[in-house]
C-alpha cells in the first residue's frame, strides 16, 4: 500500500511541477525570454516517465519490499524534498523544466544557488538513487543514474552556454562549483 501511495505522490508532484514550468514558460517568453536545448528535452521527458514505469515494473514483478532501512532513506527523500522545494522557490518564475533564459536577467544567487551552480540537479540526481533504493529496486537505480549522468552531460553545458550568452552568469557564479556547495570561507566571492 506504501509503494501505491509513494508513486502517486511522486507521479502527481511531476505532473504539478510540469504544470508550474508551463506557467512559468509562457510568463518568461512574454517577457522575451529564449529557449535552449529543446533538441535534449524530450530525451529528458522520457527519461523521467521510464524511470517511473520502471520502477513500477521492477517493484511489482520482480515483488521487491520496503527496504529495511526504510527510515533512512525516507528521510534522505524527505530532505530532498525540502531541498527540490527551496531551490524552485528560489528560482522563482524562473524555474523550468526546459532551458528558457531572459535575456540580462539577474542571475539567482538566494537559496541553495549561493552555495552550487545546479542543487536541481544534485536532488534529481539523489531521488533517482533514494526512491529506488526505498523499495530494493537496485536495478532501476544504477540503471537510471547512468542514464542521468548521459543527459546530464548534454544538459548542464547547453544550459551553462545559454546563461554565459545571455546572462552575467559566468561571472556572477565565478567559484561555485556545479555540484558540491562552496561554503562561506571557501572560494565564493558571491556568498
Amino acid at each position: 500500500m506504501f509503494f501505491y501511495l509513494f508513486i502517486i505522490f511522486i507521479i502527481i508532484q511531476r505532473l504539478t511541477e510540469l504544470a508550474i514550468a508551463r506557467k512559468n514558460e509562457r510568463w518568461m517568453k512574454a517577457k522575451g525570454a529564449v529557449e535552449f536545448g529543446s533538441g535534449h528535452y524530450p530525451i529528458m521527458v522520457l527519461l523521467h516517465s521510464a524511470f517511473i514505469i520502471t520502477l513500477i515494473f521492477e517493484v511489482l514483478y520482480f515483488q521487491r519490499e520496503l527496504s529495511r532501512f526504510w527510515f533512512l532513506l525516507l528521510v534522505g527523500f524527505l530532505f530532498t524534498q525540502a531541498m527540490r522545494i527551496w531551490a524552485l522557490r528560489s528560482l522563482g518564475p524562473y524555474w523550468n523544466t526546459k532551458i528558457i533564459v531572459l535575456p540580462g536577467a539577474k542571475v539567482v544567487k538566494k537559496g541553495p544557488y549561493q552555495f552550487i551552480k545546479h542543487p536541481n540537479y544534485v536532488i534529481v540526481a539523489l531521488e533517482i538513487i533514494l526512491i529506488p533504493m526505498l523499495f530494493n529496486a537496485y536495478t532501476t537505480a544504477v540503471l537510471f543514474t547512468m542514464l542521468n549522468i548521459m543527459i546530464l552531460s548534454v544538459r548542464i553545458p547547453a544550459e551553462e552556454r545559454a546563461l554565459t550568452t545571455w546572462t552575467g552568469y559566468d561571472t556572477e557564479l565565478e567559484g561555485h562549483r556545479r555540484f558540491l556547495p562552496v561554503l562561506k570561507g571557501g572560494k565564493n566571492p558571491s556568498s
